[in-house]
């Protein structure tokens, strides 16, 4: 998801294709803690990882490699590339990428006051030409208004927490009402509770437009491939909702044998930022994704 949001650093911001991952090896960095020496020898130490031992997280950044290492706008992976992502994202779990429900990203009253839209924090860990790997901390009631994916394939794991999901896809060959506006077919509409399995969106089909809204708090890993590019023409565009009748009479025959009027809608192209839009940059500090 492409969004404007506030200065933070190691933060993407709107025109840039490539950021680069916070060092984990710097000295400001929330990884470098100060040794404090431990007089107790009869304190249990907790066990070490092994060496060589691959972190989930890590697993999942050598898979997107190779799954987008032939990719582009459009283009989408094989099946078999998709199902061998999709089993990482699968078993993924909050504490894979250093998250707990009890974090103040997810509090209901973290962020501006009363009455306005609460903030969704993004997390970056990676982006390259190929992919990009963040997650989205939502609070409880917490919006990411309707927007689309343009030429990409994204996977979305949910991690913790409810979330409704409402999404569409274009009709194709439906006549537009006006250079803003297109008819869209219902694709989902429904509330997941995690754990639950990665839904995966594509270029033109499996509900390419969606709208996140938190019931509790939540966060979402999200994989992009590839990302967002404003100088590549990939834009995040949002859009406005409508019911089918708002700008169709019953002489219109715009659905064209595709079925009933409650399943579709038309989908207005906004040229403001979405008021209920409201997400903040922040470091991620959870096990490193590469080298």
């Amino acid at each position: 998801m492409g969004f404007e949001m506030k200065p933070e650093k190691d933060v993407l911001s709107k025109d840039q294709c490539k950021v680069k991952s916070p060092n984990p090896n710097s000295v400001n960095s929330p990884h470098i803690k100060k040794k404090k020496k431990n007089n107790n020898k009869n304190k249990k130490k907790l066990p070490r990882k092994k060496r060589g031992e691959i972190t989930a997280v890590r697993r999942l950044f050598d898979t997107c490699k190779e799954v987008f290492s032939n990719g582009g706008p459009g283009v989408i992976p094989s099946e078999d590339k998709i199902q061998q992502l999709r089993d990482i994202l699968d078993n993924m779990k909050p504490e894979d990428v250093g998250l707990t429900p009890t974090m103040p990203y997810f509090r209901p009253d973290y962020g501006p006051e009363h009455g306005s839209s609460p903030p969704i924090t993004y997390l970056h860990l990676h982006q390259c030409d190929q992919f990009s790997i963040g997650i989205f901390c939502l609070p409880p009631s917490g919006v990411i208004p309707l927007h689309n994916h343009p030429g990409m394939t994204v996977f979305s794991k949910l991690l913790f927490g409810t979330m409704h999901i409402k999404s569409y896809d274009w009709v194709v060959d439906a006549p537009m009402r006006d250079s803003k506006t297109r008819l869209a077919k219902l694709k989902m509409d429904s509330t997941l509770t995690a754990p639950c399995n990665a839904s995966i969106l594509y270029p033109e089909d499996g509900g390419n437009m969606h709208r996140f809204t938190a019931r509790t708090a939540c966060a979402v890993l999200d994989v992009l491939g590839p990302p967002y590019c404003n100088p590549e023409g990939r834009h995040c565009t949002y859009f406005l909702e409508f019911p089918l009748d708002n700008f169709s009479s019953e002489e219109d025959n715009v659905l064209r044998g595709e079925g009933d009027k409650e399943g579709h809608a038309w989908l207005q192209e906004r040229d403001d930022k979405p008021e209920d839009l409201n997400v903040v940059g922040a470091l991620y500090t959870g096990p490193k994704v590469e080298d």
